[in-house]
């Protein structure tokens, strides 16, 4: 069976920037569990971040907190750790929360830090679709069902 990298708050572990998780309630979540396939991890608090932490946004290909503070170091050492437990556990998909500017699938916030979305990807999405590894939002649980039956 398929192992899956599933991004922690996900799975309602409280690893948001806010200090709270975004579980994902949907029957095949449960099964997989109970199959032993999900491989949870946060990228950013695999970099290093605290939660809670300040929020972050992608502007100019750098990662900056609504502080002003550069953390692009961190997401990119998460998104190198995402990838190597990938590489370890045979991983080719990736079930990554939308938005996140680590693990947003098809949209990312501008950078503004006014709540504004545009197409883009995550420091971490971005990197695990670069490598082969099949990244799919919250937002693609059926598109994800299907690519992993036809395993």
């Amino acid at each position: 069976m398929e192992k899956i990298l599933v991004s922690s708050c996900l799975l309602g572990t409280p690893v948001r920037y806010d200090g709270s998780g975004q579980k994902l309630v949907h029957p095949q979540i449960t099964t997989w569990q109970s199959q032993g396939v999900i491989i949870p991890l946060c990228p950013e608090v695999a970099g290093g971040l605290s939660t809670p932490r300040a929020p972050a946004e992608i502007i100019h290909d750098k990662v900056v907190t609504n502080a002003g503070e550069d953390v692009t170091v961190a997401f990119k050492l998460g998104a190198q750790k995402a990838l190597q437990l990938c590489l370890h556990h045979n991983i080719r998909f990736a079930l990554l929360k939308e938005s996140s500017p680590s693990c947003g699938r098809n949209s990312i916030y501008d950078g503004s830090h006014r709540g504004i979305k545009v197409t883009g990807m995550g420091v971490t999405a971005a990197l695990l679709a670069n490598n082969d590894i099949k990244v799919f939002s919250e937002q693609q649980m059926p598109a994800l069902i299907k690519a992993l039956a036809q395993c």
